[in-house]
């Protein structure tokens, strides 16, 4: 289900770990278990089995499991089918698989240094 970014995996928290706090972590977390906190990493991963109460700040959250706070990825949020949040999203890329659940408002900016600024230059006569 997530063999892609747990090839990776340095920090993981499993399904019979209860946490309280605050918990930063460089690289990739993968949360089984629970979380009463907030979370930062590089990368988090929240399978089916995890319960967070609390926000999440990383490059890229995937959401298997449940969330009770805001999400905050700064290139990518994705929600698994399984996969319920129950805050506000805010993130550049967003995607959710049939079966997921967000209960929030979900707001993308895009990129500032992908945009371009054209002017338009008047011809004189």
């Amino acid at each position: 289900m997530f063999s892609k970014d747990t090839e990776k995996l340095e920090t993981f928290l499993g399904a019979n770990s209860h946490f309280r706090g605050e918990l930063e972590v460089k690289g990739t977390l993968r949360i089984d278990g629970r979380v009463d906190g907030t979370l930062k990493a590089e990368c988090i991963i929240l399978t089916e089995t995890a319960y967070v109460k609390g926000d999440v700040t990383a490059k890229k959250i995937i959401v298997g499991g449940k969330i009770e706070g805001n999400l905050k990825a700064q290139e990518l949020a994705e929600i698994k089918a399984k996969g319920r949040v129950f805050g506000d999203i805010f993130t550049n890329k967003f995607s959710v698989t049939e079966g997921g659940e967000v209960n929030g408002k979900i707001e993308m900016k895009m990129d500032q240094t992908n945009i371009l600024d054209f002017e338009t230059k008047t011809k004189e006569i």
